[in-house]
């Protein structure tokens, strides 16, 4: 990884495009702007290797982007599991990854301090600066645009970093993005997320496990999952998501949800539930697109600074590099022909490819945030394993334009329901 220390290494002056972050999204725009011949610069406020909260679980859309990256050989050192156990009401049913012309039937779990530096210095090797350690403060605006950012070091001073245009990719509290006037939709729904690592004898196991019946301290169900995410190095990556469409979800202590989930699993995962390998690290998310605008005249918003994260399961980091790459077409088509107004062209291709889609699935959140309606949708599917293979093409959002199934056939029924309802 670039040194931070090394000015050699790190080309600010000349930057075309700057972008604030270097997680997923942000390497990922950078790597893409990068290989399209252009000078971009990352600023990430922390070092690598860095942590995030979240489950460390690849789906195949992001193992599609990364392969499209070129960090298809790295990948094949880290754990592949084939496919997702869904747990609920006494009962498993274990789910291959469905086929898809576009996706591999596989996954990847890699923790997020390696998959985030891998990705950074792909992003690096392709031509990109970047500078760790340093914070974008505030933006850069003359005349009304943005030009750049206020870049805060270690030690306090700052400097001015300049470039024709932005990239915020700075996370799901964005606040780079919010000094730009970025607000999430506070009535669509959210989700709290807490996760932590324990020793078990089945690290090395080919499937991720989902939880459906989660259940609070005092065995009150609540609506949201538990997963279990083996990492194959001794550990599993272990948490639980809640959805802010509970009624009650302000009133859950989500590290007492955290602790409950452990106990259940303790005997079956082999786990010491009073023992886990870390602190405990949590995160509240905005989901199905909440937050905009994600254009500006200079600027761009990518992955969880745009709310670009899946209502059906949490999925973030795919919509982060798909995102990302949407983004860096269409900054590579404004440099080459030197026409800033290209860029209204990103939120139409948001819309176009994620609007909805993710409506659907905020209104499924919403659905689901009654604890009777989600036991009673858990009940069904855990009965009928053909139900819960569509359903899965649906959550993961492989669904296939190629032909039209039983999973596309009760998608657009959803669909044709969902755009009826104004505020989903």
């Amino acid at each position: 990884m670039t040194d931070a220390a090394s000015p050699s290494a790190i080309s600010l002056a000349n930057a075309e495009v700057l972008v604030v972050g270097g997680g997923p999204a942000g390497a990922a725009a950078a790597y893409w702007l990068a290989r399209h011949g252009h000078a971009v610069a990352i600023v990430e406020r922390r070092m690598f290797p860095r942590d995030k909260p979240c489950g460390d679980a690849l789906s195949p859309r992001a193992v599609r982007q990364l392969n499209d990256m070129g960090l298809g050989p790295t990948l094949e050192s880290a754990h592949r599991y084939e496919g997702v156990r869904v747990t609920g009401l006494g009962r498993e049913l274990t789910l291959q990854w469905p086929e898809h012309p576009d996706y591999p039937r596989h996954g990847f779990v890699v923790r997020r301090p390696d998959l985030d530096s891998i990705v950074a210095e792909q992003a690096v090797a392709a031509g990109a600066s970047l500078l760790q350690g340093y914070e974008a403060i505030r933006p850069l605006v003359s005349r009304g645009f943005v030009r750049g950012a206020v870049v805060q070091g270690p030690s306090g001073a700052q400097r001015e970093v300049m470039a024709r245009y932005v990239v915020v990719a700075d996370g799901a509290n964005s606040r780079f993005g919010r000094s730009l006037g970025t607000l999430r939709t506070h009535d669509w729904p959210y989700a709290s997320a807490i996760r932590t690592y324990w020793e078990t004898p089945r690290h090395a196991e080919p499937w991720i496990e989902s939880a459906l019946d989660l259940r609070d301290q005092n065995d009150h169900p609540v609506p949201g999952y538990g997963w279990i995410f083996p990492v194959g190095d001794g550990t599993a990556n272990i948490g639980v998501g809640l959805l802010s469409s509970f009624r009650e979800f302000k009133t859950v202590n989500i590290v007492h949800l955290l602790e409950t989930h452990a106990e259940r699993i303790a005997e079956q995962w082999g786990i010491d539930p009073g023992r886990p390998t870390r602190k405990a690290v949590s995160a509240r998310i905005p989901m199905g697109g909440s937050v905009s605008p994600t254009s500006g005249p200079t600027y761009l918003v990518v992955g969880d600074a745009a709310g670009a994260v899946n209502p059906f399961n949490g999925d973030g980091i795919d919509y982060a590099y798909e995102t990302a790459r949407i983004a860096a077409d269409v900054l590579h088509e404004a440099l080459i022909t030197n026409a800033p107004s290209v860029l209204q062209q990103y939120s139409r291709r948001l819309d176009d490819e994620y609007g909805q889609y993710f409506k659907v699935a905020r209104l499924f959140a919403r659905i689901i945030g009654r604890p009777l309606m989600m036991r009673e949708l858990t009940r069904a599917g855990m009965h009928n394993r053909t139900l819960m293979e569509w359903v899965l093409r649906i959550m993961s959002n492989e669904l296939r334009d190629d032909e039209r199934g039983p999973a596309e056939l009760a998608y657009s029924a959803a669909s044709k329901i969902a755009y009826l309802a104004p505020n989903a």
